[in-house]
């Protein structure tokens, strides 16, 4: 025996309708580092800073936060100190 089917069309529902769901954009931040005064590795952090800052930048989906530091610190030392670059 054959079952009876009933179709009951879609309507609008104003209870939950369907809306564009919001992209949360994540807060990021870097951490660059070098261990010595040495000019070489001086040059080579302001080049963390800049491609840190920037990477995070052209990403859509991210707040730049900041770019924390330690110049010239030892890794012995737990102690930090937090420069921002802008």
């Amino acid at each position: 025996m054959a079952r009876a089917v009933t179709v009951i069309p879609a309507t609008a529902n104003n209870v939950s309708p369907i809306t564009k769901t919001k992209v949360n954009r994540k807060r990021v931040a870097a951490y660059a580092r070098v261990s010595t005064d040495n000019e070489e590795q001086l040059q080579s952090f302001e080049a963390q800073m800049d491609y840190y800052t920037k990477y995070i930048k052209a990403n859509p989906d991210w707040i730049f936060v900041n770019v924390y530091t330690d110049e010239g610190i030892s890794t012995t030392s737990t102690k930090r100190e937090m420069d921002s670059i802008e």
